[in-house]
Parts: structure tokens; C-alpha cells; sequence
């Protein structure tokens, strides 16, 4: 076998494999970060050298070598991931990101398209090295050499601890709520370490706590916010659709912008469009997802509760009895049932929906698969059975709470040819902008099958529709804003319109429109639909993060995935900050352009700082279900 250990013309592989690791980690921050940052390679240095002095210190000379290329195997495909994952979230992974890797099978098309080959740079040298090591089997040949002469353990151990302590006080000199900022400057094995010390300290800080305590604490938060100009007033609409049903549908990857579009002489999204002059319209409603996207969507959404962004709210709480729009509906005497086409497994949905309170979930077994995505079923399909399901209870005079998870419209858009419509122009055609509208287009229409069906079984006049988009879809790689704006001839943004997500409310009876211009966020759709239903959630006993929209003039609201945590959006701005507030970024919600001078805004930063820690700490304290 070949000995990858020095002889006296060849220098030491510590040596070799340190810099090989250290041009991985140059490599990372230009794809991720665009530059390089000194005090951050400091910090990438004291890590590799790190890593490598425990390699010296565990293994005996003569497993060494492999060990180091074992290393190295292993930063090299946690490097990639890492930047694959980049490219779609603009988020650093930390290790609980590992949790989700047995999602990635389900969603590999998907994952297969964020992939650019210049990412396998990484495996260059492990490449080089696999092509010497067979020539020299097929020559019969070895390299050979005398063991390098050890470093004593001694200094070895002393070396390690003065890394610690660099590594230590690169740390406490971070006091940074950016994750971007963070990792930047702290390393990426820096970044990994510093995100365990905090997830440690901030589950001890819940559990020393009380649920009370917290409780209180955020009522008295939140009370220092005007929300109303007139506070104590009834608030307007209440229980107007009370007993009726509830059909939650949440669209996937669907932004606001398509609403009221045309392409190529037709209309983009019809049904919705429709939906929208007959209903209550939420033009300027943005997403708030974490780690879990689609899942947490339907945590928000069901809860009003700011995800951690640090794991999938399915996967970290799914263990939880989570106050939620199922359970207090149950009171009155509601069935809840979800409709998803995947198997209840992906994203740990068979551990949220028990949380959330739901009665049954149908998944995967109960549609025909008319392969229309890598996920099976259609949306069509998905309404059919939906449908079928909820005409039992209808029949039986039984109100029903129910949720449908659409994925027609998911990433990376492939519709399949005998489902499009839509007369695109040429310059689209094979774009991700085409695909995307293309899906977007069959989503419109699939949700009109759903409306249908509810007409044609006498359904409709007893139910609530409500339509929101989960997260963004279009990818600014793929999709620039300049290119979107110019071939639509609309004003894009990265952030605002990318981020921005319909919202529709039909009661039963509406016939005249309403379009509430009041921003707001996935955690308000909860208290909104509550106003309506005559559910007033603190009366049981349920703490909602966001606000009857309805009911409220200003708003702030926080978000801290796709955007760094501290970023937030009121009925001015979207802030996005630095290192801290001082060195941030806003822009106008209404014209899109920066604003210069957003200091006014300092106490809404803080507020929400506080808030979405509280958040953290009283879903942590949530009770366990009994299993």
C-alpha cells in the first residue's frame, strides 16, 4: 500500500494536509461570502491545526496518514453540502442540519439542480490522489520511507490548548446576532462549535424557566407595541364565518407576484385573481419560514409561533402538545384532518401533525399516482381525494378544519407537457422564470378544480377558503431581478418581492372584495382566520406571535432564515442588519428603493430581538405528548 509518510526528501503530510484544508476553506468563502476576510481565515487556521494536532494525538503512525485523508474526505463533503445548501437557503448550515439529511433522497431532482460543477473542486485533491494511488498498483510499485520522528505529546497537547484559547477569545469578541457575519468571521468549525454552545446555553436558560413566567413576559413585550390606534375596541368581523368549515391551502413556492400578471395575452393566475376580488387580499404579507420551509409553514401557520431557524420545527418539536388552531377548534366540536401527497415521514410530519392536533392525515397510500412530479400525485388528485374525504363529514353535519399541502408548484417547476398551458413567450421557454410560472399557472388552475368540486357538493357556502404561499420560489442565481422585471415589466426586488407571498380569505357570502394593505407575516394568518371563526386564542389559554390583521394598523415582524436574524418588516421597511442595527440595510416596503436613515427604527429591532427569544423559550417549555 502506499505510506503516506514522509522520507527525508518529502515534507510532512501535517504540513500538506493543513494547507490543503486551509485552500478548502478559501475556496468556501469565496462561494459563500464573495471574499476574504483575514480574521476569518485566522480562525479557519486555528480549526484545520486544531483537527489535525487531535488526528496527531489519537492515532498511532501507522494509521496517520489514512486518518488525515479520512479528514479530509469528511470537510470535504460537509464543504460541499454546505455550499449547495447555501445556494438555495443563503444560510450557513449548522450540524442540526444534518437531521434533515434523510429528506434529501425525496427531493433529489431538486437538490440535483442547485449543484454547479465548480462545487467539486472540493474532491480535486482526493481525485488526484485515488488516479497516483491506482497507476502505482498497476506499476507494482510503492512508495516507501522511514516514519517521521513524532512530536512529543507534550507539545502537542500545549499546542491544541493555545488553539482553544485563540478559538475562544475569536469567539467572545463575536457578540453577533448575523448568522452570515458569524460564520464569516468566525470559521466555518468555529461557527459549528459556537452554534452548539448556544443551543446548549439557550435549552438551559428554558428549562431553568417556567412556562408562567414566560407567558408573562411576553404579554408584557408585547403590550408595549402599539399594534392599534384605538386599542380596546371590538375588534371588526368577529365570528362572522363562526361554525362554518375551513379549508387551509397552502401553495407551494408561491410568491405574490404572479396575481393579476399576464403573459403572453393570458392570465397567470385566474382562479386566484378571481378569488381575490371576492375575497379579503393580503397583498403584502412576507414569509417567516426557518429551517423546515414547507413544515414550518404549516407550524406558523397552525400555531403563530416564530420558528427557532436552528432545526425543522417538525423534527425539534414534533414531540411537543402544541397550542394550536386544530385544538382550539376541537372545543367546538371540529374535525381536523391534513391532505398531503408524500409520505407523512418527509420533513417528520408524522410527529407535527399529532402536535398540531390533528385528528387524520392522508398521505401518499390514499392518491393515484398520475406522476406528475418527483413527489407522485398531482394537485388535481390532491383536491379529488381531499374533497371525497371531507363530503363524509359534510354529510354528517360535521364542521371540519382542514389542511392541503400543495407540491405542483415545487422546485425545480418540471410540469409535465400535457399540463401546460400557458402561451409562453420564446425568451422563457426552458428558463427557470418559465418553468416557474408555467407550474405556477397549473397550480392557479388545479386550485379552481378544488372550488369546483366544493360547488358541485353543496360545500361551498358552508366553508372558508383560505390561499397562502409558504416561501419564495424563483432563485436569484437562477432568476435575476433585473431579468424578472424586464421580461414581465414589473418593479422586482431580491428581497421584497421574492419574499412577498399571497394571502386570500374567502367567507361564505362574500361577493365584494376586500384588499387589506396592512403588512403582515405567515404568524398572523392564525389570529386573522381566528377573528373570523369567533376563536379568541388567549381565552384559551394559547399565545399567539402574531395579530388579527383585520384588526390592527401597525405591525412589525420578525424573520431570521433567508435573512440573518435581527432582520424584520413593519408597515415602513424591511431592515436588514449587519454585525448589529448601526451597519444595517432597510427598504421601503412600498417603493422597494434603500432608505438611508432608519434609525427611527432601533426600538422595533430590539422588540423584535426580545420577542423571537421568548418565542424560542416558550416553545421550548411546551409540554410533551404522552406518547
Amino acid at each position: 500500500m502506499i505510506s503516506f509518510y514522509e522520507d527525508k526528501h518529502r515534507r510532512s503530510p501535517f504540513i500538506w494536509m493543513f494547507l490543503l484544508l486551509l485552500s478548502k476553506s478559501v475556496l468556501f468563502r469565496v462561494f459563500l461570502f464573495g471574499e476574504l476576510q483575514w480574521n476569518g481565515l485566522i480562525a479557519d487556521a486555528a480549526a484545520w491545526l486544531g483537527l489535525l494536532l487531535l488526528v496527531e494525538l489519537a492515532t498511532g503512525a501507522r494509521w496517520r496518514g489514512i486518518a488525515y485523508w479520512v479528514v479530509n474526505l469528511i470537510v470535504s463533503v460537509l464543504l460541499f453540502a454546505s455550499t449547495v445548501y447555501f445556494s438555495y437557503y443563503g444560510s450557513v448550515p449548522t450540524y442540526t442540519a444534518l437531521k434533515a439529511l434523510d429528506q434529501v433522497n425525496q427531493i433529489q431532482d431538486s437538490v440535483d439542480s442547485l449543484i454547479k460543477n465548480v462545487y467539486y473542486v472540493y474532491f480535486m485533491d482526493l481525485a488526484i490522489l485515488a488516479v497516483l494511488y491506482m497507476v502505482r498498483l498497476i506499476r507494482g510499485t510503492r512508495v516507501t520511507g522511514r516514519k517521521r520522528i513524532s512530536q512529543t505529546r507534550v507539545v502537542l497537547s500545549g499546542l491544541l490548548a493555545c488553539l482553544v484559547v485563540i478559538s475562544a477569545i475569536i469567539y467572545s469578541g463575536n457578540d453577533v446576532s448575523n448568522e452570515l457575519e458569524q460564520a464569516e468571521g468566525m470559521g466555518f468549525v468555529g461557527y459549528q462549535a459556537a452554534a452548539a454552545w448556544d443551543n446548549r446555553t439557550e435549552k438551559a436558560l428554558a428549562e431553568s424557566g417556567n412556562i408562567e413566567q414566560t407567558k408573562t413576559e411576553i404579554a408584557q413585550l408585547m403590550s408595549s407595541y402599539s399594534y392599534k390606534d384605538q386599542p380596546g375596541q371590538a375588534p371588526i368581523q368577529f365570528g362572522s364565518a363562526q361554525g362554518k368549515n375551513v379549508i387551509v391551502v397552502q401553495l407551494e413556492a408561491f410568491q405574490n407576484f404572479p396575481l393579476h400578471l399576464s403573459v403572453g395575452g393570458m392570465e397567470l393566475t385566474p382562479v386566484l385573481n378571481k378569488l381575490a376580488d371576492e375575497s379579503y387580499y393580503f397583498p403584502h404579507i412576507y414569509q417567516q419560514i426557518g429551517q423546515g420551509n414547507t413544515s414550518d409553514a404549516e407550524f406558523m401557520s397552525n400555531t403563530s409561533i416564530y420558528p427557532t431557524g436552528k432545526i425543522a420545527m417538525s423534527t425539534g418539536y414534533g414531540n411537543r402538545e402544541l397550542p394550536s388552531m386544530p385544538r382550539m377548534l376541537e372545543s367546538m366540536g371540529y374535525e381536523a384532518n391534513t391532505f398531503h401527497v408524500n409520505d407523512v415521514t418527509f420533513w417528520d410530519r408524522d410527529k407535527l401533525y399529532p402536535a398540531l392536533g390533528f385528528n387524520h392525515y392522508f398521505d401518499k397510500p390514499y392518491y393515484t399516482n398520475d406522476h406528475f412530479n418527483e413527489f407522485g400525485a398531482s394537485d388535481e388528485e390532491l383536491y379529488r381525494v381531499a374533497v371525497e374525504k371531507l363530503q363524509t363529514l359534510h354529510g354528517q353535519n360535521k364542521p371540519f378544519y382542514a389542511q392541503m399541502v400543495t407540491v405542483s408548484s415545487h422546485f425545480p417547476f418540471e410540469v409535465p407537457d400535457d399540463k401546460k398551458s400557458l402561451n409562453l413567450p420564446e425568451a422563457m421557454v426552458g428558463t427557470q422564470l418559465g418553468n416557474y410560472l408555467e407550474a405556477v399557472h397549473y397550480t392557479d388552475y388545479a386550485l379552481g378544480t378544488l372550488i369546483d368540486r366544493l360547488k358541485a357538493n353543496g360545500m361551498w357556502e358552508d366553508t372558508v377558503l383560505v390561499a397562502y404561499g409558504d416561501h419564495f420560489g424563483l432563485q436569484p442565481e437562477k432568476a435575476s431581478a433585473d431579468e424578472i422585471s424586464k421580461q414581465l415589466g414589473i418593479h422586482y426586488d431580491d428581497r421584497l418581492s421574492r419574499f412577498n407571498i399571497p394571502l386570500i380569505i374567502h367567507v361564505p357570502g362574500q361577493s365584494n372584495g376586500k384588499v387589506v394593505d396592512q403588512p403582515g407575516g405567515q404568524l398572523d394568518i392564525m389570529p386573522t382566520l381566528a377573528n373570523l371563526l369567533g376563536v379568541k386564542p388567549a381565552e384559551d389559554n394559547v399565545v399567539a406571535f402574531g395579530h388579527d390583521l383585520l384588526n390592527i394598523n401597525h405591525n412589525v415582524f420578525g424573520m431570521r432564515y433567508y435573512l440573518p436574524t435581527g432582520s424584520f418588516f413593519n408597515n415602513d421597511i424591511l431592515f436588514v442588519p449587519g454585525k448589529g442595527f448601526n451597519d444595517g440595510t432597510a427598504y421601503s416596503i412600498k417603493t422597494m428603493e434603500p432608505v438611508a436613515d432608519f434609525a427611527e427604527y432601533r426600538d422595533d429591532y430590539d422588540y423584535i430581538m426580545k420577542l423571537m427569544t421568548l418565542s424560542d423559550q416558550y416553545v421550548e417549555q411546551l409540554p410533551k405528548r404522552q406518547p
